[in-house]
């Protein structure tokens, strides 16, 4: 069964989410603070963790920091509507995705459904078997894994995804919509942001700039030759 962890200090959010997430056949954890909702991800090993960013004794930025050096489980951010620099420190840090609060619990269902869809069919995809190759970079669908310069390097789901996603469309454009369509799916109604954030981790991470080109007001083109 697909376990979901909720980490809100308000009762009332906890039930809703809950009540939202349990008939579709989910085991739902909750915690009501920091300390407990790292505890409860250590302990349970959640598929997916919702996690609010205000939270009493640790704030979500810092249980979100501290799982990413242990887990790349998907994380959703709940952020306050006006706190822009919560939800950039949070996708900064390591968040998959964020919603803001006051939220559509239809939205935040739909947005966990599609993100355990493709959690779940990673390796299931025809191409599963490819390596994508190139001059100076060697992406394996399979094992993602991820060379540059015969250099292994780590990237997160969301981020070897996007990378992949552009390296398959390598020399064409892609918008950030469409980026947002091939990575997050199709039911996803968040900001283009998301994109932007994630794409900066993957070219410092990379230690190019050439590979990954801004387009501007476009969106983003992977380049470098095929091998």
């Amino acid at each position: 069964m697909t376990k979901i962890l909720i980490v809100d200090d308000e009762p009332s959010i906890l039930k809703l989410i809950t009540a939202y997430l349990e008939p579709e056949g989910y085991e739902i954890y909750t915690a009501e603070d920091g300390v407990a909702g790292l505890k409860a991800a250590r302990a349970f090993e959640p598929d997916l963790i919702v996690l609010d960013v205000m939270l009493p004794g640790m704030d979500g930025v810092e249980v979100l920091t501290r799982l990413r050096r242990e887990s790349d489980v998907y994380i959703i951010l709940l952020t306050a509507k006006t706190e822009e620099m919560d939800r950039i420190l949070g996708l900064t840090v390591g968040a998959d995705d964020y919603v803001t609060k006051p939220f559509s619990p239809r939205e935040l269902t739909a947005r966990i459904k599609s993100a355990l869809r493709r959690i779940h069919n990673v390796g299931k995809s025809k191409d599963a078997r490819s390596v994508l190759s190139f001059q100076h970079i060697l992406i394996d669908i399979g094992a993602r894994k991820v060379t540059v310069d015969n250099n292994p390097i780590e990237l997160t789901a969301i981020e070897f995804d996007l990378l992949k996603s552009l390296a398959e469309n390598s020399g064409r454009v892609l918008s950030r919509e469409q980026l947002l369509e091939n990575v997050w799916g199709e039911s996803y109604f968040g900001e283009t942001r998301v994109v932007d954030v994630h794409l900066g981790h993957v070219r410092k991470k990379l230690g190019r700039d050439d590979l990954i080109v801004t387009v501007r007001g476009v969106g983003y083109r992977f380049e470098d030759k095929r091998l």
